[in-house]
């Protein structure tokens, strides 16, 4: 039986590391491309880039995804502080480089998105998050709901394969 190289050979050996950078990477990027569509993109129209597929558009959102629940933005604030909580107390159980990669990406996207929930009008955990990606008219979004379709990928992907967090897998 070969080993998987995405599994430490260490039994001792975390993915902390991996993990936080992935998670501060996509906080970076996210804040920064905010900043530009928000300089860049307000109170201007539509920018296509290809096509009728996919424009950057400003739009200030005060829901989650699709805008829904637009009337519980500090329920969503509070629960993006609960998820970035449970996450950082999981991250030194990780030892499988994949799930830090997907959770690191988790946990950027939720800080990313939190970050304007704290800091944007209309106030303290009801800000609005800025999003500027338009596809296709379906929905608007941003670099962390970019980062959060990818570690529910990622995480959806490990776990069907059976490979565990902590580096064990299902039946072994």
């Amino acid at each position: 039986m070969t080993a998987d190289p995405d599994i430490t050979q260490t039994p001792g050996r975390r993915r902390v590391g991996l993990f936080a950078a992935v998670a501060v990477g996509v906080v970076a990027i996210d804040q920064l491309t905010k900043w530009w569509a928000v300089e860049s993109l307000r109170d201007h129209d539509p920018v296509p880039l290809v096509g009728d597929l996919l424009s950057l558009r400003f739009v200030l959102n005060p829901g989650a995804a699709l805008g829904t629940a637009a009337g519980y933005t500090i329920v969503l604030s509070l629960v993006a502080v609960a998820t970035t909580i449970a996450l950082v107390v999981l991250a030194p159980r990780l030892r499988d480089r994949w799930w830090a990669v997907g959770l690191g990406l988790f946990l950027g996207g939720a800080v990313g998105n939190l970050v304007d929930r704290v800091v944007r009008d209309p106030g303290f955990l009801r800000g609005h998050v800025v999003d500027f990606i338009d596809y296709a008219g379906l929905f608007v979004g941003n670099v962390a709901d970019i980062a959060l379709t990818v570690a529910a990928v990622v995480v959806v992907g490990r776990s069907w394969r059976g490979h565990r967090f902590d580096g064990t897998r299902e039946g072994s």
